[in-house]
This record gives C-alpha cells, structure tokens and sequence, in this order.
C-alpha cells in the first residue's frame, strides 16, 4: 500500500518484505499465524474484522488483563480496520484496499469468498495482479470439502490423534499443530510467489490454496509411509517413539523426569556402556540395531528406568552430556515461562496492548541485521478511521 511510513507494527522500511502490503480476513489461528508470520518480516498487515465482535479468537478467554492469550499470540503489529463486509459500502472499501495490496489471506467458512466475490478466479480478474491465499480445511473436490474443521477434528481425521497418547487412549497433540503448521505453510507460499514475482518467473494472476487436511497428512508422513507398507497401524508411544529406542521419559531420583534419546547404533553403544555402565547391553545382539532395540524396548526402558530412578535429574544430564546422548528435561508451560535459556538469550520482549505492555516471545528466526518488530496488538476497529483516510474516504464513508 505504500513503502515508508511507520504502520502499526512499529517499524518502517526496515524488513525483508518492507513495501508488502497484506489484507487479511482472518479468524482464530492459521490465517493469523501465517499473516503475523510475514509481518514478522517486515509485511504491513491489515485484519479486516467484522465490527460486530471481530475475530472470534479475541473473545477465548480474557487472561492477559481482559484479552485472550490467543489473540495476544498471534496478531501483533496488526492495523484492524472494521467493515461490514455483508454491505455494499464495506465491500467497496476492501476493493479500494485491494487495489493497493500485495497479497489477500482468508480462512473464512467454505464457499464465503466466491460469495463475496474475491474468491481466486474473481481476484484474477479484478486485481490480476494480486496474490490470493486462501485457507481451508480439507480443499476442493473432495467429500470432505464442504465442512468446517478445526485442529482437533484435523488432527483426529488425519489420523495424528492415533499416534498421539498411549494405546487405547489417543490424544490430540497439545499445541494447534494443523493450524500453526497451514499458517506457516500458507506464509511460505507467498513469500515463494513473492519471490517468483520480483525475478519475473511468476506473472499473471496468482494464487495457492493451503489445507489443513493436506498439512497435517504431510506432518503424518512417517507414519503413513511405515503403515502402506508395512500394512501395521504403530500404536502411540506417549513420550516414546515407536520409531527409535530407547527414547523416552524417565523419573530420577529427585522427583523430576529426564528425557534420553538414542538415534543411531553408535548412541545406543555409548548409552549402555558410559552411561548405564553395562557393556554386556551394548554387545547383546539384540539390541545391535535399531529395528533390534524397538522390538525390545520396553525391556531397555525398564534398564534406562531403573537407573534413572537411582540418580538425580543434574546428574543424569552430565553423565549425558559427557558421554554425548541428548536429553532435556521435562517441562510445564510454567517451567518454561521462567527458562533460563531463554533468559540467557534475551528471547522476551514487551509489545504494548490496549490493556497495556505485556511480554511475548521473538520469533524463531534470527536474522543478520534485523530484529522483528513485534509491534501492538490491536484494538478491534482502532485502525479504521486512519486506514480509511489513506484511501480517501472521510469519516461519513464518502470519498474526498
């Protein structure tokens, strides 16, 4: 929309993907992921809400001083902009945004775009030179493609929840996997055409589709490739795998849990003879491969088991450490609030609210030379008036 000034987020022209402009009709988490994703990179973002209640997501709960740690999560440096999208005057303001956009991301209900008129085919048309993104559940032209879905339902139709849990007692994984993952897959596909379109590979009008069906049945590849030719469904291991062992969690001594992995045969070796002291375990042929070890796990779970139980966590994790076997402790939300990993790093920032400065943490990328602005987090409609002014329309929704 334009390149130089200071948007919302807090930062100007500074950011890989400074000069994008990105309109997003969005509600609850992978279409905000994927859009908070590419203001993290320096994108201006424009929340199109509804201003009866906007994103749903702002009303989960109120534990960040009133606001929901969702929302609080996933939209900082957003411009909200309200518009009644089922009128003639607010549709005609999201065109005038659209002429002057970059990129359009939505994750409404099947079949509301074409409704409105800004499904892909007729974005081609009115604005060819747009990017549109749309989000959806299960994509087109299947049996499934009519409904609504949300993480839990894709994780269970996708057949995560069956490796999730323990046997007879499946479990959903605890953060929104489906949603994070179709976010940050719907973020790399507009950063690629973005790409395409500045090296002139990628001209005309342009659009991609991402499902969280399609998602989570890639993050399900292991398992799907293991079971079409094995014809074996691998029962849920809880914090085990049922790929490698050992590889689990395990209690020590001083009431904590100590977590130890092994991945390849020469791991496995080191762990039997310097950490558990049994030579005899590391020569035993079988445990001498891996598909060995897995077919006996329980028994080397109840060896690692029985020593961890004698020792404390610290000593565990040196004798780890030394001998060059990964493992970590386990952690509460509350554990981690408090890291000191990430203290150590300086991984916390505060971005303001309307309900003031809260903490929240950088995102994963470090990059040379830039830092993510993690500018505020909106106010529903706080940006309306201003974002309308820029398109030359007064405050009674005529244009000057």
């Amino acid at each position: 929309m334009t390149t130089d000034r200071v948007d919302a987020s807090g930062h100007g022209s500074a950011g890989p993907l400074a000069g994008i402009t990105v309109v997003t009709l969005e509600q609850a988490v992978s279409a905000p992921m994927c859009t908070r994703t590419l203001g993290d990179f320096g994108a201006r973002v424009i929340k199109v809400e509804n201003p009866r209640g906007g994103d749903f997501a702002r009303h989960y709960d109120d534990v960040v001083g009133g606001l929901a740690a969702h929302f609080v999560w996933l939209n900082r440096g957003k411009e909200s902009v309200a518009l009644d999208l089922k009128s003639p005057a607010g549709m005609a303001v999201l065109r005038r945004l659209l002429d002057r956009a970059d990129v359009l991301v939505s994750n409404l209900a099947p079949g509301a775009t074409a409704k409105l008129g800004i499904a892909p085919a007729d974005l081609a048309v009115s604005h060819p030179e747009l990017i549109a993104v749309e989000i959806d559940g299960y994509g087109p032209g299947g049996p499934l493609s009519h409904k609504r879905a949300y993480d839990l339902l894709v994780q269970a139709e996708s057949g995560a929840c069956a490796t999730t849990g323990r046997p007879g007692a499946p479990a959903k994984a605890g953060p929104p996997m489906a949603d994070v993952s179709t976010g940050l897959y719907a973020a790399l596909s507009i950063m690629a055409l973005l790409c395409g379109k500045e090296r002139g590979q990628v001209r005309g009008p342009t659009s991609a589709a991402v499902s969280l069906f399609d998602t989570m049945t890639e993050l399900m590849g292991y398992s799907l490739t293991y079971t079409r030719h094995t014809g074996v469904d691998q029962e849920p291991k809880g914090m085990g795998s049922p790929a490698v062992a050992p590889y689990g969690a395990y209690p020590t001594a001083d009431g904590h849990t100590v977590v130890l992995g092994t991945t390849n045969d020469g791991e496995w070796r080191r762990l039997a003879r310097e950490l558990l002291g049994r030579p005899d375990l590391a020569d035993d042929e079988r445990f001498r491969s891996n598909s060995g070890r897995v077919a006996h796990s329980e028994l080397l779970d109840a060896e690692l088991g029985a020593w961890c139980a004698r020792h404390d966590l610290a000593y565990v994790q040196d004798r780890a450490d030394a001998a060059g076997i990964g493992n970590s402790r386990y952690n509460t939300p509350g554990d981690v609030v408090t890291h000191p990993h990430l203290t150590a790093r300086d991984r916390w920032r505060q971005i303001e609210t309307p309900v003031g400065p809260v903490p929240a943490l950088l995102p994963p990328p470090v990059i040379s030379g830039y830092e993510q602005p993690m500018g505020p987090i909106p106010a529903l409609g706080e940006h309306t008036a201003a974002v309308l002014a820029e398109l030359g329309i007064n405050a009674e929704g005529e244009l000057r």
